[in-house]
């Protein structure tokens, strides 16, 4: 993801299906100051535009849990974890499987591509049973349940170990994703 990207970020978060589990991001300044530190190096989540055909079509990032220790310690983090997050830009392209296939094939090769990660985890609301369904069906599993202070919701905190994933990611080939 690339600061020219930003724009583009900005009319996504403002879509009713994604602001609803991502929140209100409200102006474009906000989406600069919440996406330009990582875009920049400043922060160390990797973001990244998912693209279908040359078209930008979802966004996904990752980051490290280390690198965000309160985070980390509040969802009882294990050493090697990575954490992902990701949403389907358009509405018409989701429940299609798409999300899965992105989240299969963004795990395999740039979340695990780091050779400390062992296992990669998400923290969807537990109320966004899509997304939940996504990442089983990417072979994610839940391990519990928490209460973030922050968005005073409940999120599942999903999992899916190193050698889990490595099986059947021939198969994820449509999606592709740049920095």
């Amino acid at each position: 993801m690339g600061t020219d990207d930003l724009p583009l970020m900005h009319v996504w978060l403002g879509r009713p299906h994604i602001r609803r589990w991502w929140g209100p991001r409200g102006s474009y300044e906000k989406v600069v100051s919440d996406f330009l530190p990582a875009i920049e190096g400043a922060d160390p989540t990797d973001p990244y535009v998912v693209l279908l055909e040359g078209q930008p079509i979802g966004f996904v990032q990752t980051y490290l849990l280390a690198d965000y220790p309160d985070y980390a310690a509040s969802v009882g983090a294990d050493e090697g974890a990575a954490g992902v997050d990701l949403f389907v830009a358009d509405e018409g392209l989701t429940g299609q499987g798409l999300g899965g296939e992105i989240l299969r094939g963004f795990v395999a090769q740039v979340v695990f591509g780091r050779s400390a990660t062992t296992h990669c985890t998400a923290d969807p609301d537990v109320r966004n049973v899509a997304s939940l369904r996504v990442f089983e069906k990417a072979g994610f599993r839940l391990v519990k349940t928490f209460f973030d202070a922050a968005d005073r919701q409940t999120h599942a905190l999903m999992r899916l170990d190193r050698v889990t994933s490595i099986r059947g990611t021939a198969a994820c080939k449509v999606p592709t994703w740049e920095t």
